[in-house]
């Protein structure tokens, strides 16, 4: 299918590409790698009036490391994550990021557009949530923080309003000790996860989100404190009791449930290693 018809601009910089987004008015849309945008104009879920490309700004592209955490540019690939060389408190991210797509798709896709596209099943909004990061969002008006509990909204529906770009990740790092895992179920690789869960593990601290399961990711709390206390079996048990979970013709409630329990299970296990 071909996609509808659009006009087309390349910023030159943030502040070119929040200019170009004000001026073509709420139906322009920012594209940088593609990979969900473009299978959506294909097929016409989407109509924008306006793209503008801001794949080439490099300004947005780094990785920076510190004592408090990772800060990472909007268009940081999935590739660099997945190949980077990543220190036990940031394995589960570099994990989730190999479980993108196929190898071509993570050439090209970035994390912010990962994000602001807020697939149910994608892999780095359940990071996200369950680190208990942030964004920066830019607009004409300036910047603003918006957490991950606030960040997603609804499937596909994020926080970040037209005109707004999201310009900065920041994932807190996990106490000393600490270790992150990933897991997921998908019918073949490459595949929309089925399950996802992303998972932390420190002496008296734990984080469990999981995705693919509704329409946001979600932190599984009463799991959290059972893991943090040790017993991990009974986290498992407990996160895919507490959590809202639907069916659908991939997976049924009762299904996705059991799914859930294996794959905490399987994470915290791998993180307590």
């Amino acid at each position: 299918m071909k996609p509808p018809p659009f006009a087309y601009a390349r910023a030159e910089s943030t502040e070119h590409a929040l200019d170009l987004l004000a001026a073509a008015g709420d139906d322009a849309k920012p594209i940088a790698g593609g990979q969900s945008l473009v299978p959506a104009l294909a097929y016409r879920i989407v109509r924008p009036t306006h793209l503008v490309d801001i794949g080439r700004l490099s300004e947005l592209d780094y990785v920076h490391e510190d004592g408090s955490g990772l800060r990472l540019g909007a268009l940081v690939r999935h590739r660099a994550l997945a190949d980077g060389e990543w220190g036990g408190c940031w394995r589960g991210l570099q994990v989730a990021a190999r479980h993108i797509g196929h190898d071509a798709i993570r050439v090209r896709g970035t994390i912010g557009g990962s994000l602001v596209h807020a697939d149910p099943a994608a892999e780095l909004p359940v990071a996200l949530v369950a680190l208990g990061g942030d964004v920066v969002v830019r607009g004409r008006d300036g910047s603003r923080t918006v957490g991950a509990d606030d960040l997603f909204l609804a499937p596909f529906t994020t926080a970040v309003a037209p005109g707004e770009l999201l310009v900065e990740v920041r994932l807190p790092k996990p106490p000393n000790g600490g270790r992150t895992a990933f897991a997921e179920f998908a019918p073949r690789a490459g595949d929309f996860a089925t399950a996802c869960v992303f998972v932390g593990r420190a002496p008296g601290w734990a984080r469990i989100a999981v995705g693919g399961v509704g329409g946001v990711p979600a932190r599984a709390r009463e799991a959290e404190e059972l893991a943090a206390g040790g017993d991990l079996a009974a986290a498992a048990d407990a996160a895919a009791r507490e959590l809202e979970v639907y069916g659908d013709r991939f997976a049924d409630e009762t299904y996705r449930r059991e799914l859930i329990r294996v794959l905490v299970r399987e994470a915290l296990a791998e993180a307590a290693a």
